[in-house]
């Protein structure tokens, strides 16, 4: 690498989702529409989780956590497009771009870890509910969801400790909307082997033991709701919405981060990035709330609470 095209830097510059002047105001527009989505849709989740005394269960327990996780990572990856957008101002220190990597990357392990646990909660309820309340005491629920979140924070500080030591960047310009671990390793000019191996095996261990341990326990739910004569379709639709949300997350990431570099995947990593911070959220609290009858339930009886 020659010498003159490595840069030490203090900032970067965010190029967005697009160049296109055109596409700036409707860019904005979208994002802002889907973020107030995001944020009013799992605020509904958590404040009918607390209010409503039927939905103090373990399964909305943790529903609960993935509503803050999703409304978090939102949050800290979205806001840099709606703030630019206003000011004008596309730029983000360094540390400032460190500090964001390492809670979004959190984040999405704290959600593939707590999509794990619901997935327990499930095999508990379904295949052993006579100790349903024994297992799955708020207790355990405590340590299990506090389990999550250490694991998902800790397992992101490798990866920052990394990248926070490159010394220069072949350009200040970041071809993504937020700072994501991978066009910070593409953009860099120093040695970036241990960091990319870094990547692969993390992204190895959270593709395949959060998903083993995701949906192992659903082959015995699917052997128990086989085996009883009664209320198998109920059984089957309290899982649905827990399945449509690992499924959903596990593709987008994957993809992101599992498949061979090529010229086109930053571009295409804009696009799945777009996706999975923005519509995922979104797409949490409905996919839960219309496919939940307790949450319909417990919805109407808040709006008949607010109305009479």
């Amino acid at each position: 690498m020659n010498v003159r095209n490595q840069t030490m830097i203090t900032y970067f510059i965010m190029r967005g989702i697009s160049d296109v002047p055109m596409l700036q105001l409707p860019i904005f527009l979208l994002v802002l529409i889907i973020y107030l989505f995001t944020l009013a849709g799992n605020m509904t989740i958590l404040l009918l989780v607390w209010l409503d005394p039927q939905l103090h269960t373990p399964m909305y327990f943790f529903l609960s956590n993935l509503s803050i996780m999703d409304m978090s990572y939102s949050t800290v990856t979205l806001h840099k497009i709606l703030i630019s957008f206003l000011t004008g101002d596309k730029t983000v220190s360094v540390p400032a771009c460190m500090s964001q990597m390492f809670v979004f990357t959190s984040l999405v392990c704290n959600e593939l870890l707590i999509l794990t646990a619901m997935s327990y909660d499930r095999y508990v309820a379904i295949c052993n509910p006579l100790r349903y309340s024994a297992v799955m005491s708020p207790g355990v629920c405590a340590v299990l969801a506090g389990a999550c979140w250490a694991l998902g924070f800790l397992e992101s500080l490798p990866h920052i400790i990394l990248i926070s030591r490159f010394t220069c960047y072949k350009t200040k310009e970041i071809n993504h909307f937020f700072c994501d671990i991978v066009p910070l390793v593409k953009l860099s000019c120093n040695d970036t082997s241990l960091s990319e191996f870094l990547m692969f095996i993390c992204g190895l261990f959270l593709a395949t033991i959060p998903f083993f341990l995701t949906f192992i326990p659903y082959a015995f739910i699917i052997q128990t709701i086989l085996r009883i004569r009664s209320g198998k379709q109920k059984a089957f639709y309290t899982c649905s919405s827990h399945i449509t949300m690992v499924i959903l997350l596990y593709l987008t990431l994957i993809y992101q981060y599992m498949r061979p570099a090529s010229k086109d995947t930053l571009e295409s990593n804009k696009l799945f990035s777009l996706f999975n911070t923005a519509a995922v959220p979104m797409l949490n609290p409905l996919i839960y709330s219309l496919k939940n009858k307790d949450v319909k339930s417990a919805l109407r009886r808040r709006w008949h609470w607010l109305t009479k």
